[in-house]
């Protein structure tokens, strides 16, 4: 309800125009006398880095990529997975995702990644509290069956599971397998997840997402679960766990004692079980890094980007070193778990979402939002042609400002603005088999092809 009146109020206050689907911005004009440009066309705050004639030629790739990797993973091979790396949030969870949230089009979804040739598909199963769903043998077979359709064009590319700063009740009706209890040396019992026992003591986070809790690392408990989440998804085919806001689960593990004991056990299930013997790690990391006796526990960092507005070009917006907790030229030097040494850990950054604020369309520069709007929200608020050539500008931006970084491409998310499009963002070409795409697809292709047409 609250979504539809902010569209209705936008829509009487002038602020937004609604069409064919989208919420087009005042300040993007047709070109109705097709001469390339919109009418009363005005270069955009980042024409001089994103329009330069020779950028995508600078970065070009001329040989082939190399994906192998087993056991351990070089800086190289690590690098050209982030590179051709997108978000597909619940790729491999059918049926409803999450609430009454349902993510179809799964065709489409598969000829996409075959066509513009991704190869690190992030997000692609999770729980965000609903707990339960994990008892349900079409949550795992449905996602093994769609794993296997993908690897069979293409067996380099990597799965991403989720383990998230979010626990529910409904994890009480989540029974513990024996393996483990066993990994942890305790007695196998006939038991389901104790919700409370993941929290912590002193009441911290307690209820932090209203009806839900941030679990604590430094709680048993917790560890069972977050080792029964890795391990299951592992045991799927999954090659990769992004471990959410570390930060806040580890909100009495200072010194990283118990995050350093639980990933461990997770790669030494990896070592066994994994499709390629290990498994990526990486997380939200305000502080640059996760970092013991000079050794990452991560494989790469991850970040929101952090987009800046441009409060004198309503709804435009940059990337800018320093904004706010940016993560551009911070990533902490470190030993990688592979082994090899770096100056600056790779990261990723990504078009986070996280709602949006109490005052829509408005610039705010000491606030996460974007004109009011969580980073994926305000992308798809664009128009096409702006959403376009803004992923081409961070793409090459981020290029340009710290090769340590890479752009993770868009390509299914949920959003929080006004939609007809089911509440979630789509990077497909809208066409029959996706009537809800917002068309970035075959921009994307062509940024990591760089190739112009």
């Amino acid at each position: 309800m609250t979504m539809h009146i902010v569209f209705v109020l936008c829509l009487l206050t002038g602020d937004l125009q609604y069409q064919g689907g989208f919420i087009q911005n005042p300040s993007f004009e047709e070109d109705r006398d097709r001469d390339t440009h919109p009418d009363g066309w005005r270069p955009y705050a980042f024409d001089s880095t994103a329009r330069r004639a020779d950028t995508a030629q600078t970065f070009s790739d001329v040989r082939a990529r190399d994906y192998h990797f087993n056991g351990t993973i070089s800086r190289e091979v690590l690098e050209n997975y982030m590179d051709r790396s997108v978000t597909m949030a619940y790729f491999l969870v059918t049926g409803k995702a999450e609430g009454n949230r349902e993510y179809l089009y799964r065709e489409d979804d598969i000829r996409l990644i075959r066509n513009i040739g991704a190869k690190f598909i992030g997000r692609a199963i999770y729980r965000w509290n609903g707990e339960d769903r994990l008892n349900d043998p079409s949550f795992w077979a449905d996602a093994k069956v769609l794993i296997d359709r993908v690897h069979a064009f293409d067996p380099d590319v990597i799965f991403q599971g989720c383990l998230f700063e979010t626990i529910s009740r409904r994890v009480d009706s989540v029974k513990i397998p024996a393996w483990v209890f066993a990994e942890f040396g305790l007695p196998a019992e006939d038991r389901t997840f104790s919700y409370e026992a993941m929290l912590n003591k002193d009441g911290k986070l307690v209820n932090h997402w209203g009806r839900s809790s941030v679990p604590d690392v430094t709680r048993l408990e917790t560890q069972l679960w977050f080792y029964y989440l890795a391990g299951s998804y592992i045991n799927l085919g999954c090659e990769a766990l992004h471990l959410g806001q570390v930060r806040l689960i580890g909100m009495a593990d200072p010194d990283l004692k118990e995050w350093s004991g639980l990933l461990a056990r997770i790669r030494a299930h990896a070592k066994i079980h994994a499709r390629r013997h290990m498994v990526l790690l990486d997380a939200h990391v305000p502080t640059w890094g996760m970092i013991v006796d000079g050794v990452s526990l991560l494989d790469f960092n991850s970040f929101p980007q952090r987009i800046k507005e441009v409060p004198e070009k309503p709804y435009e917006a940059v990337l800018e070193v320093g904004h706010l907790d940016a993560i551009f030229k911070k990533s902490k030097g470190c030993i990688s778990p592979s082994g090899w040494r770096c100056e600056s850990l790779p990261y990723l950054v990504e078009f986070d979402n996280y709602g949006r604020s109490r005052s829509p369309n408005v610039a705010n520069l000491n606030s996460h939002f974007v004109w009011g709007w969580d980073e994926i929200s305000w992308l798809s608020l664009q128009d096409e042609e702006y959403r376009n050539q803004w992923l081409e500008y961070a793409y090459n931006w981020i290029k340009e400002t710290d090769p340590n970084g890479h752009l993770q491409m868009p390509m299914s998310r949920m959003i929080s603005c006004p939609n007809d499009t089911f509440g979630s963002y789509r990077a497909n070409t809208r066409s029959p088999n996706c009537p809800i795409g917002y068309s970035q697809e075959e921009t994307i292709k062509k940024i990591w092809s760089n190739v112009r047409k």
